[in-house]
């Protein structure tokens, strides 16, 4: 197995921590946007994005940026001194959305 496939397997959940409706919307968009290989349902909503648990890297979560403008009405800066926190978790994402959604 390889190096990113162990990092995106901590990501992942065997329904030990269930996801709300929201957020399963939120990590379907992420799984088809990034074409990645496992189910929207499998994401552990605490998991890590970057780096450890999913794996993801910064190209990535430009493509979330981009799918969190176009589904939710919601700009989000790569200068925002929040980002790491926003971007730590798709739980994290979703609040920030939730929160500030225009859409």
């Amino acid at each position: 197995m390889s190096e990113l496939s162990l990092e995106r397997d901590e990501g992942l959940t065997a329904n030990s921590d269930s996801a709300t409706a929201h957020e399963l919307e939120l990590a379907k968009a992420i799984v088809e946007a990034l074409n990645l290989d496992f189910h929207p349902e499998e994401i552990n909503p605490n998991a890590l994005l970057y780096g450890e648990g999913l794996g993801l890297d910064s190209i990535d979560m430009l493509e979330i940026a981009l799918v969190v403008s176009r589904n939710y009405g919601l700009q989000l800066r790569s200068d925002d001194e929040d980002n790491m926190r926003i971007f730590s978790s798709l739980r994290n994402l979703n609040q920030y959305i939730q929160a500030h959604r225009t859409k």
